[in-house]
């Protein structure tokens, strides 16, 4: 069945650093397009970061600039570089084909920047 094991989150200061990482299993991963989304208490989840399957990119001005999405089909991994956090940036960063249903949803990674 499809699965998503997304880790690599944390706490870190403002301009801190993280990279998460997203392993998938039981779909084509080299075929799909990857997103990560992120969810923050009391706000609707949103779509943060695009990969096409060809590698095109796609980012919201919100984190244009300090995020990077990757992905290594070897390895059906799809990662996150976030740099320059923010205490806005703080949320459950999921990983998932943004546009195929892939009728699930892994647990997420806490993401929390404070000072």
């Amino acid at each position: 069945q499809v699965q998503f094991v997304e880790s690599g989150g944390g706490s870190v200061q403002p301009g801190g650093s993280l990279r998460l990482s997203c392993a998938a299993s039981g779909i084509p991963f080299e075929l799909y397009d990857m997103g990560w989304y992120r969810e923050a208490p009391g706000k609707q989840r949103e779509l943060v970061a695009t990969i096409s399957s060809g590698g095109r990119t796609h980012y919201p001005n919100s984190v244009k600039g300090r995020f990077t999405i990757s992905r290594d089909n070897a390895k059906n991994t799809v990662y996150l570089q976030m740099n320059s956090l923010k205490p806005e940036d703080t949320a459950v960063y999921y990983c998932n084909a943004p546009f195929t249903a892939t009728g699930t949803w892994g647990q997420g990674t806490q993401v929390t920047v404070s000072s």
